[in-house]
């Protein structure tokens, strides 16, 4: 039987941060020092086609094998970890509560009664958690705290659970990705007041993670199914080459900052899958504005402050100023490494790829 891990909240004092993700596995070791954090260890592996499929775990016994393999290229040595399940699969809702329950009536109330209200499959299938926020007055002046809800079916955590423990390790804290993606962009978060949102957008692999965030709270989510890969096959399509799951021909690629006319520019004349690319980030913008919109429609006295760009797609030479003209909005991608200040090898650790680095980091800060 496999061990439960703590909550959807909980805290670790030691071990690593495992990213699973579609195409890859991240391993972190941070450590603490006087002057901040320290990276200590960082590895990534590839991870084959069919280990992972629409962002679950499918083929177990191979994924341990590669947790594994990262643990050994990396010589870290751990017996428990922290890892995330991608939003995709879990549901996050802010729920207001009576302000007068106590621990107890609030637990049971959130856990046993709010959250079946909130779920789109029974709450037996379910595994929920919570944490308190705030205190407010409603509208008809009653006092009420602001509670975050988090559930996430019982198979996925039960798969991610038995694919660790074959792997040899004991899952510690087990979040949602987004939430390990927050905590590394914490700092640049605060910069924003109470009435100012910021759109995170998580370009990863096969999908785009659309995050809300007021106060450093997600009020919204949503995830959009495209990613790196279907930018990349369907440049590789245009240019007759065949489609690889790593993003070499993606990073080479300069997003033009100005939007195409009519799919045509000077440089789809030199390249001819550039117009087919753009055709997918074009898709992805129109999803992200829908999104925006909804957002907006559903909210008072509310600003849209920010964009910031997450995950590996997050890094793509000029994706930022591309969105800043089609949406009108102040868009910038996210650096990890300069926004903790790690010390790092910048050869290592190119510009372009740190925006894929955030979630593990944020995994790896919760065990320092």
């Amino acid at each position: 039987m496999v061990k439960s891990f703590n909550s959807l909240f909980g805290k670790s004092n030691k071990g690593v941060g495992i990213e699973l993700a579609s195409e890859r596995v991240n391993i972190v070791q941070l450590r603490k020092q006087r002057q901040g954090l320290k990276l200590e260890s960082f590895t990534s592996v590839p991870v084959p086609e069919g280990v992972v499929t629409d962002g679950q775990i499918t083929d177990p016994p191979t994924m341990a094998q590669i947790i594994q393999q990262g643990l050994a290229e990396s010589k870290i040595k751990a017996s428990r970890v922290a890892t995330g399940v991608p939003g995709r699969d879990s549901i996050v809702r802010l729920i207001p509560v009576p302000a007068e329950l106590d621990d107890k009536e609030l637990r049971d109330m959130v856990l046993n009664h709010e959250a079946g209200l909130y779920l789109p499959y029974p709450r037996e299938e379910a595994d929920v958690d919570y944490q308190k926020l705030g205190y407010f007055v409603d509208e008809d002046g009653i006092e009420k705290v602001q509670v975050l809800l988090v559930a996430t079916r019982k198979e996925v955590t039960d798969t991610y659970l038995s694919t660790f423990e074959q792997a040899g390790l004991q899952i510690d804290v087990l979040e949602i990705n987004s939430f390990a993606l927050i905590r590394t962009i914490r700092d640049q978060l605060r910069q924003f007041g109470p009435q100012e949102a910021v759109v995170l957008v998580d370009i990863e692999f096969d999908s785009t993670e659309i995050a809300i965030i007021v106060n450093g709270v997600p009020q919204f989510s949503r995830n959009v199914p495209i990613g790196t890969y279907q930018m990349q096959e369907a440049l590789a399509r245009a240019m007759s080459v065949p489609t690889s799951r790593d993003m070499e021909l993606l990073r080479e690629m300069i997003i033009p900052a100005t939007p195409m006319d009519g799919g045509q520019t000077g440089v789809t004349g030199i390249n001819p899958g550039m117009a087919a690319m753009m055709r997918v980030v074009g898709e992805l913008t129109d999803e992200l504005r829908r999104s925006i919109d909804f957002y907006l429609n559903q909210s008072e006295n509310l600003e849209i402050a920010q964009i910031l760009l997450a995950g590996p797609g997050g890094g793509l030479q000029q994706l930022d100023e591309f969105f800043t003209q089609r949406l009108s909005l102040p868009t910038a991608q996210v650096d990890p490494v300069g926004g903790l200040s790690l010390q790092v090898d910048e050869q290592k650790y190119p510009a372009l790829e740190r925006s894929g680095l955030a979630i593990v980091l944020g995994l790896g800060m919760r065990e320092v």
